[in-house]
C-alpha cells in the first residue's frame, strides 16, 4: 500500500476481520504498548469488531501517564526556583503531582512556558543569559535522541544555562517487568511503531524467547492495527512466540542506528520509578558523567514534598492492564478531560482520555 487512505480502507479492514474471526479460537489477552495505539484503537472502534474471545488491553505506553508523582514534584520545585525559566511539552502542564500541577504554579506567577521542540528551549536559554533554563525531558526512546542532540548543541554554543530534568523511559524492561508481576495473563504484545522506529525489533527479542510472548510492531492506521492482531492471533493459534514487525514502513530490525549512536553518546541507562510500577532497573536514562553540567537534578538543590497519590484514582491499575477506565469509580465522574485526577484522563494519549473521548464502554477482561 502507498497511501494512508488505504491503511483506511473498509474493504481491507472487513477482510482482515473476518480472517481474525476465523483463525481466532482461544481466549486471547493482547496489550498495546502505546498510546498513540490505544488512541486510534478507541477512535476507531476496533475493540468492537474483534471476535469475544479477544481482548485488548491498554499498557504503560503514554510518557505523561507513567512519570511518577515524585518526578512531577521536584519538576514544580525546580520550576518554583529563582531565576528559573521551566520549559515543558504542552501534556505535561496539567497533570497532578502531589500537591499542585505546573499548570496552576504557573498561575501563581513561575516563569514555565510550553514549547513544541528542544530547540525552543534552547532558544529561550540562549535569549535569557541571566537565567536558568530547564526542560523537562519527558517521554521514551522516540523523544531522547532530539534532547540529546539539544545537549550536543548546547555544548556546541557554549550555552551554560540550559538544563534538563531527565524521567526519560525505555520500553522493553518496562514490559518484561509487567510480566514479571505476573498480575495478568497477557498472550501478546502490539509493540509501539514510534519506539520501533528508534530502536528496532531486536530489544524485543528477549521477551519472546525468554517469556514465551508474541510480539507484533504496529503502525497506527487501524488496518496496521488490525494486521498486527492477525498476526498475532496466528502465532497464538500456532503455539508460536516471536518478533514480527507489522510496520515495515517504519521500522527495521536494526531501527535507526544515528538515532541510538547520540542517545547512547548523552545517555546512560539507569533505575527509573514508573508510575503504578514503581522502580524498574535500568529502565531510565539519566545523563553521563561528561554531561552533568547540564543536569537539574544534580544542580538544583531543591525541598521535594513528601509524595503523595490521590485517593481513589486507579491510573496505576490502568497502566498495568490490572483495570480498565471504566473500572476506576473517579473516571466520568470526579476525573474527566476538564478536571482530571490522574495522568491517564490528562494527556492525548492516555487511555483513560481515550476512552472518555470515544466513548467506550468493554464488559470484562
Amino acid at each position: 500500500m502507498r497511501y494512508l487512505s488505504e491503511y483506511r480502507d473498509p474493504t481491507i479492514a472487513k477482510k482482515l476481520i473476518e480472517d481474525i474471526k476465523k483463525i481466532s479460537k482461544k481466549p486471547v489477552k493482547f496489550m498495546e504498548v502505546c498510546g498513540t495505539h490505544t488512541v486510534s484503537i478507541s477512535k476507531n472502534g476496533i475493540r468492537q469488531v474483534l471476535p469475544e474471545n479477544i481482548s485488548l488491553l491498554s499498557g504503560p505506553g503514554c510518557p505523561v501517564c507513567v512519570t511518577a508523582n515524585g518526578d512531577i514534584d521536584k519538576a514544580i520545585a525546580i520550576a518554583e526556583a529563582p531565576g528559573v525559566i521551566f520549559t515543558t511539552f504542552g501534556d505535561m502542564m496539567k497533570v497532578p503531582g502531589s500537591y499542585s500541577s505546573l499548570s496552576e504554579k504557573s498561575a501563581d506567577g513561575a516563569d514555565i512556558r510550553v514549547v513544541y521542540s528542544t530547540l525552543d528551549a534552547l532558544k529561550i536559554a540562549k535569549n535569557n543569559p541571566d537565567k536558568k533554563v530547564v526542560f523537562f525531558a519527558v517521554g521514551f526512546e522516540t523523544t531522547a535522541p532530539t534532547i540529546a542532540l539539544s545537549i550536543l548543541e548546547a555544548e556546541r554554543q557554549g550555552i551554560k544555562n540550559y538544563f534538563i530534568y531527565s524521567v526519560h523511559k525505555m520500553v522493553p524492561p518496562a514490559m518484561a517487568a509487567l510480566l514479571n508481576l505476573g498480575e495478568v495473563k497477557l498472550d501478546g504484545f502490539i509493540c509501539p511503531g514510534h519506539v520501533s522506529a528508534i530502536i528496532g525489533s531486536k530489544p524485543y527479542e528477549f521477551i519472546a524467547r525468554d517469556h514465551k510472548i508474541s510480539c507484533v510492531i504496529a503502525g497506527f492506521e487501524p488496518i496496521d492495527i488490525l494486521q498486527s492482531i492477525s498476526m498475532l492471533v496466528k502465532q497464538v493459534e500456532n503455539g508460536e512466540a516471536k518478533v514480527e514487525i507489522g510496520y515495515k514502513r517504519g521500522v527495521s530490525s536494526l531501527g535507526n542506528t544515528k538515532a541510538q549512536e547520540v542517545m547512547k553518546k548523552v545517555f546512560e541507562a539507569c533505575d527509573a520509578e514508573w508510575r503504578g510500577i514503581g522502580v524498574i532497573p535500568e529502565s531510565g536514562l539519566s545523563l553521563r558523567t561528561n554531561f552533568e553540567g547540564f543536569d537539574a537534578s544534580k544542580i538544583f538543590d531543591v525541598d521535594v514534598p513528601p509524595t503523595k497519590e490521590h485517593l481513589g484514582c486507579s491510573c496505576g491499575e490502568i497502566l498495568r492492564g490490572v483495570k480498565l477506565p471504566y473500572d476506576c469509580k473517579l473516571f466520568g465522574k470526579a476525573c474527566t478531560p476538564e478536571n482530571p485526577i490522574g495522568p491517564c484522563m490528562v494527556s492525548t494519549e492516555g487511555s483513560c482520555a481515550a476512552y472518555y473521548r470515544y466513548g467506550e464502554v468493554v464488559d470484562g477482561v
